[in-house]
Order: C-alpha cells, then sequence, then structure tokens
C-alpha cells in the first residue's frame, strides 16, 4: 500500500496555532497592564477631584457684590467643569455652621451671640492645575478679588498626593518598559522559529530567481493577518475579563473609561499587525542573507 505523499509546504506559510496563540498571549499581558493603568489613571481622577479649595468672603456683602465675586471666580479657568456645570458651590454661614454641629456634635451658637463663620465659596480644581506651584499662584489671584478675607486648601494633602503619584508613575513606567521589551522579543522569537522550517524554501526561491520582494511578500500578508487577529482575539478576551469584573466587583465600574478602553483595544490590533509585520521582515531577512553552509 503506498503511503501518502508528504504535503507540501508553500511560501508563507505560518503554524498557525501555535503563532496565533503566542501573539494572543502577548498583546493580553500587554492590554492587562492598560486596563490597570486605566483604572490607575481613573482613580487618580478621583482622589484629585476631593481637592477643594474655599475661598471664605468678608462679613456684611451686599447681594450685588456676592454675585461679582461669583462671576469673577466662575470666569477663572482652574475651575473643574463637569458636563455644562462649574464644580463650585455656594456655602452661606448659616450653612456652615450647621456642618460645623453636626461634625463636632457641639452647638456653638448656644454660648455665642453671633456666628464668627464667613461666607464662602467652595471650588473643585481641575486636575492639570493641581501642584503645588500652580495651587499658590491660584491662591495669590483669589486674594486679590475685592470683597475676599482669605484663600485656603489642604497643603499637605495635595503635596502627600503629588508625591505618592510621581512615585507610582515611576514604577509604573518602569514595568512598561521591561513589559514592551520583553513583548516584542517574544513575539520576535515566536516568528523567527515558526519561519525557521522555511529556510530552505526561501534559499531555493532565490535560487530559481525570485526577488526579495516576491519572497517576502507571502509572509508579510500572512504576519499581517496573525497580528490582526491576535490583536482582536486578546482585545475580546479582556472585554469580556472587564465586564465579568464589572459585574462581580463593587464600584469597579466606577473606574471605567469607555473611550481609553477602546482606545487600548484599537492599539492592541495595531500592535499586534505591526510588530507581526516587523518580526517577520526581521525573520525573512536574516534567512535571505544567510549563506548555504549557515541554513543548516
Amino acid at each position: 500500500m503506498a503511503k501518502n505523499p508528504r504535503k507540501k509546504k508553500k511560501l508563507g506559510y505560518f503554524k498557525f496555532g501555535s503563532v496565533l496563540f503566542s501573539i494572543t498571549l502577548s498583546l493580553f499581558i500587554v492590554g492587562l497592564f492598560g486596563v490597570i493603568l486605566i483604572q490607575a489613571k481613573s482613580l487618580t481622577t478621583l482622589i484629585r477631584e476631593n481637592v477643594e479649595l474655599q475661598v471664605f468672603l468678608d462679613k456684611s456683602l451686599e447681594p450685588n457684590e456676592l454675585e461679582e465675586i461669583k462671576a469673577n471666580i466662575s470666569g477663572r479657568p482652574f475651575i473643574l467643569t463637569k458636563g455644562d456645570s462649574l464644580a463650585m458651590k455656594f456655602v452661606s454661614k448659616e450653612e456652615a455652621a450647621e456642618t460645623f454641629i453636626v461634625s463636632t456634635g457641639e452647638d456653638f451658637t448656644q454660648f455665642l451671640e453671633d456666628n464668627p463663620l464667613r461666607d464662602s465659596f467652595v471650588l473643585i480644581i481641575a486636575e492639570e492645575f493641581q501642584t503645588s506651584e500652580q495651587l499658590e499662584d491660584i491662591v495669590a489671584g483669589l486674594q486679590e478679588i475685592p470683597g475676599v478675607f482669605e484663600v485656603s486648601y489642604m497643603t499637605d494633602l495635595v503635596d502627600s498626593i503629588n508625591r505618592n503619584l510621581l512615585k507610582v508613575s515611576l514604577v509604573l513606567g518602569g514595568f512598561i518598559l521591561i513589559l514592551i521589551i520583553t513583548v516584542v522579543m517574544l513575539i520576535n522569537n515566536t516568528i523567527r522559529l515558526a519561519l525557521f522550517s522555511q529556510r530552505f524554501l526561501i534559499r531555493s526561491m532565490q535560487l530559481v530567481g525570485a526577488t526579495r520582494g516576491f519572497i517576502r511578500k507571502p509572509f508579510l500578508s500572512r504576519a499581517l493577518v496573525f497580528g490582526l487577529l491576535a490583536g482582536l482575539f486578546s482585545s475580546a478576551i479582556l472585554f469580556l475579563l472587564v465586564k465579568y469584573t464589572q459585574a462581580n466587583i463593587e464600584g469597579f465600574a466606577v473606574l471605567q473609561n469607555q473611550e481609553l478602553l477602546f482606545a487600548l483595544f484599537g492599539i492592541l490590533i495595531l500592535t499586534g499587525g505591526i510588530l507581526s509585520v516587523f518580526s517577520t521582515l526581521r525573520a525573512v531577512n536574516k534567512y535571505l542573507n544567510m549563506s548555504l553552509d549557515e541554513l543548516y
């Protein structure tokens, strides 16, 4: 009984399963770290939105003077904007007294004839204006407004947030650099090993007069498809993981940023295609430039 002839290898052939799995896994790891970065950014924004600046006003201001001060402050660019509204509210001295009594449990109105507290505006400062130097400039500018008695904010809190965020950014930056180098090496080695069995076919095509471009084309086109598919698969897995986490961990959905998440998926797909093509091009060029003895 005759044996089945060995199936001939086509130019540009890849081991579909192993290459796709390796690239998908590499991109998934990168994407998972990207999701962590998105969560960290959202958490940072939430923390910074707790930085309040209080503008205390002079006593006995007329209503029209209050409106002038409000208009002056609301026109400043450093106030956080949420939708169409400014993160700015007016707190009367009566409201401040009620808050003080509730928080301390002591009613100072029983032994003081006058309310010593002042009307104030409470502002949330936009994230991009929260360096110590910028806040000092903001305070100095607000104190120049007629009718403003004092401007204050929690200096220690702002310094602590900025200091800790800098440390976290440096650590995450180091991890990102190491991860990128590792993933690039992994994808490059995976494709190089996958093309190892094609080295003699590449040499045969050279011997019959095929141009370098003709030889590269099927490899690059197949690598592009594999890379895009790997990026798509890794994005789909990440999306399902994020949805599962949202459904099972309370508060996780608050840290989600859909725009950044879908931008991450697009980056993964493009990165998969680009890295696959780049690694394949290097591998094919390596085998094109090898001598016959080196191929063995």
